[in-house]
């Protein structure tokens, strides 16, 4: 596995928890995800738990349980006393996307069973010319 220069480490996003949800499993998704988005590069350093916690304010043993996951899951590697890094597996990757795909379907089919209407009723919503939907001269 190639590594970045332990300096050059990846820093989580500044993002809202949600308090409806495990916050380990919060930490988690900002890890697949980063790594999906090539925000966190594959072979980069991922924060030391204390800091991590840190900077999202929360207690290191939920951060900890967030690593122990995601390295059972393939997506890190923890290295004694070098530290814990994303894998460089294109296929864990590509598995990352997928999720994040799944994820944002599952959203898209919430929003639009609220509004009553199907998946394709909603996009063709959201492709309509905003002059129509905002009462322009076209409507």
């Amino acid at each position: 596995m190639s590594r970045v220069q332990p300096e050059q480490y990846w820093h989580p996003p500044n993002q809202k928890l949600d308090s409806s949800r495990p916050l380990y499993e919060q930490f988690e998704d900002i890890v697949r995800s980063s790594l999906a988005r090539g925000e966190l590069q594959p072979g980069q350093r991922l924060p030391p738990v204390r800091e991590f916690a840190a900077h999202f304010r929360v207690n290191p043993n939920t951060v900890m349980r967030a690593y122990q996951s995601l390295e059972r899951q393939g997506f890190i590697a923890t290295f004694r006393g070098q530290g814990t890094f994303a894998v460089d597996d294109p296929a864990i990757i590509e598995e990352s996307r997928r999720a994040l795909a799944r994820q944002a379907l599952g959203q898209l089919e919430r929003v639009a069973q609220s509004l009553g209407i199907t998946v394709d009723e909603l996009l063709k919503l959201a492709q309509y010319p905003a002059a129509h939907r905002e009462g322009g001269e076209n409507a």
